[in-house]
């Protein structure tokens, strides 16, 4: 038999804990006052953490806490104390962004699960796998996948549990590959701090438009097809939204799931609560374009009104009565009576602190105690079965029965609060001094194998990985030195890039660029060289020690990390910066274009796209997915070698087909020099 589906709720308050609990969520997922990647919700300092936890599972309702924000060095004291708080608040699991913060809980709270935030961009099956093996038990997967896709995953790793949103806001980009709102005023998604400029108007040619917003997502009515192929959790997004939301949302995921579908009354309030002119189910389906696109109009704000909301928390107004428990009530003469209570896995008891007495009046009967210890209204408790053994002709107080029930009630919520008691290692850092760099190599990134003579004097040129037989063969008669770079969108392709990689293998390449756990783990069952790219978002010593470990040749830093902090990061394994390019903004799957109901065969592979102040940004489409690189030029050429402790710079190259064609290197770092409008990007200011 099929597993039920579980019902995941958002909640960025106790308010909201509240409404998904008693609207019949199975679990919860919230953060912490700290590294949460909704840093604008409420949140949770320990205390309000500890009473959330005990009241969820007091229901039998889960506690996921995330902690899925990129991390620097500097933090990792602060990040220890909420991963040991988690544990003593007994949360069920931790969502994490990146592997050193999975490595930092399994030190210290090693029962403690371990859920792959969507931040880490897993698309593919070898994403699950390799997060599988790392000791994850669930990953929550992007949101643009295909019903076709989800289900090749959950069939491929079968061992871990998926988890999938199933409403809710969809960003433009690819979670964790989104670095607009950090790269245009310093505010990280990454970071919990994104400024939403994907929903700020964008044009295309003459066509003024929203391109980079989309209707919000909900396939709530394909829950039960989700749970027949073997997704674990349906998650609902929305940590920054009202009670009434998360509410309503949860309400009409629980109809799904149990009946089949979601009544009118029930999806009505969903939409008018919420919605960027209605909804979206485009992924799933694999009809991405035109009608995927949308943004948060008047009629959508006017349409919460305070009826609405008020007639939404009536429904929540009380607990739901949802755990079933079997009781035994037993009175006998001259004793003090007792009270059990068992919710099937915990059993308590409770003796009564007056004896029972012959009968003067009325004696006690069976109705009489039925009626008052059934009385659980307030609790999560249902007593749907009683045995109850009275000898005749006693007497009891009602007082007396109530406290029974009072008292037995107490004992059995502190049984079900006493869970997760894990084991907690209270480890202390181990101070590693900051990396020493032996010297400073310098790689590139090509788009092409149009590449010009002048870049044979570099260590290491990376060129994509469909690139042919012959054109790979004749640069490497050329003398450059070689290698490939996985896409970073890997949608419906690993077998064809795993088959590529094994091709270029023959031709004597061994060094490949992954920016995704899936390309990293294909790598390595390949046994390539694995050289880390930007987009595994690399910020702290702990992840650098866990890519050692894992086998990596060398890695790129995240580009949200500063110079001085760079400096600092500890560990053996070779890093390096980008320090020329055009910053890829964001990862797309469904591409800008389609807001204008632009064809694919009037784009030709790269297009263009202005903001409010007549900004051009570039979009680059490989027809998989579709970078949008930032309107100016990333040029910490020479700065990055002023970097202490690097290792290599990566020139980054997308659109810029003058500079490719250099016939010397010394040419491209005069060009350089000259360019006019420029950015040094986040290396001196970092983000926040």
């Amino acid at each position: 038999m099929t597993n039920k589906i579980e019902i995941l709720a958002p909640c960025g308050g106790l308010d909201s804990v509240l409404a998904a609990v008693r609207s019949g969520a199975d679990a919860v997922y919230l953060g912490a006052k700290d590294f949460s990647a909704r840093a604008g919700a409420k949140n949770f300092d320990r205390d309000e953490l500890k009473t959330a936890v005990d009241y969820c599972h007091q229901s039998g309702v889960k506690v996921y806490l995330t902690v899925n924000t990129i991390v620097f060095d500097n933090e990792l004291d602060d990040l220890k104390q909420t991963i040991l708080s988690a544990a003593k608040a007994r949360v069920d699991a931790l969502i994490v962004q990146n592997m050193g913060v999975a490595m930092l809980a399994k030190k210290l709270v090693p029962e403690l699960a371990l859920h792959a935030s969507t931040q880490m961009s897993v698309h593919s099956p070898s994403g699950a796998k390799l997060l599988y093996e790392q000791g994850f038990k669930r990953v929550v997967l992007a949101r643009e996948l295909s019903r076709d896709e989800i289900k090749e995953i959950a069939e491929s790793c079968p061992e871990i549990e998926l988890e999938v949103f199933v409403h809710g806001a969809l960003c433009m980009s690819v979670s964790g590959q989104c670095y607009f709102s950090a790269v245009l005023g310093s505010r990280s998604g990454n970071r919990g701090r994104c400024a939403q400029t994907c929903r700020l108007p964008f044009s295309l040619g003459n066509k003024n438009g929203y391109a980079l917003s989309l209707k919000d997502n909900s396939i709530i009515d394909y829950i039960r097809d989700l749970q027949d192929i073997g997704v674990t959790s349906a998650k609902i997004e929305g940590r920054l939204k009202r009670p009434e939301y998360v509410a309503a949302s949860v309400k009409a995921c629980v109809q799904s799931r149990d009946s089949g579908e979601v009544d009118e009354v029930t999806r009505n309030q969903l939409e008018s609560v919420f919605s960027r002119t209605g909804f979206t189910d485009g992924y799933y389906r694999s009809k991405r374009g035109y009608e995927m696109f949308g943004y948060r109009q008047k009629e959508d704000v006017v349409s919460a009104t305070s009826a609405l909301l008020a007639d939404i928390r009536n429904g929540y107004k009380n607990e739901l009565s949802r755990v079933e428990l079997q009781g035994e009530f037993i009175a006998r003469d001259g004793f003090e009576p007792t009270f059990t209570l068992s919710d099937g896995q915990n059993r308590v008891e409770v003796q009564g602190s007056i004896k029972c007495e012959k009968a003067i009046n009325r004696p006690l009967d069976e109705a009489v105690v039925k009626k008052q210890l059934q009385k659980t209204g307030g609790t999560p408790y249902k007593l749907s079965k009683l045995d109850i053994k009275l000898d005749d002709n006693i007497s009891l107080p009602l007082s007396s029965l109530n406290e029974l029930r009072r008292n037995a009630v107490q004992k059995l919520n502190e049984a079900r609060t006493n869970i997760n008691n894990y084991t907690i290692n209270n480890l202390e850092f181990e101070k590693l001094p900051p990396h020493k760099a032996t010297n400073h190599k310098r790689y590139a990134r090509f788009t092409s194998t149009n590449i010009g003579k002048g870049f044979k004097a570099l260590d290491l040129c990376f060129v994509p990985l469909n690139s042919s037989s012959e054109e790979i063969t004749q640069l490497k008669n050329l003398g450059f030195k070689l290698g490939v770079e996985i896409p970073r969108a890997m949608f419906s392709r690993e077998k064809s890039i795993q088959r590529e990689l094994e091709r270029v293998k023959t031709l004597g390449i061994k060094d490949v660029l992954c920016n995704n756990p899936a390309a990293v783990y294909i790598a390595k069952q390949v046994k390539m060289s694995i050289h880390g790219g930007f987009g595994l978002n690399f910020s702290n010593t702990l992840d650098l020690l866990w890519a050692e470990d894992y086998g990596f040749r060398d890695t790129e830093l995240s580009f949200e990390i500063k110079k001085e902090q760079i400096e600092k990061l500890g560990g053996n394994l070779p890093r390096g910066i980008i320090s020329y390019g055009y910053i890829p903004v964001m990862l797309t799957r469904n591409c800008p274009n389609k807001s204008a109901d632009i064809s694919c065969k009037s784009c030709g592979g790269q297009s263009k796209m202005k903001d409010r102040l007549g900004k051009t940004f570039i979009f680059y489409c490989d027809g998989y997915a579709t970078e949008i690189l930032n309107s100016v030029v990333l040029d910490a050429v020479g700065f990055a070698e002023n970097i202490k402790n690097l290792d290599f710079e990566t020139f980054r190259f997308s659109v810029e087909n003058y500079v490719e064609k250099v016939e010397r290197f010394p040419e491209f770092i005069s060009v350089c020099q000259k360019t006019s409008e420029k950015t040094h990007g986040l290396y001196l200011r970092g983000v926040i």
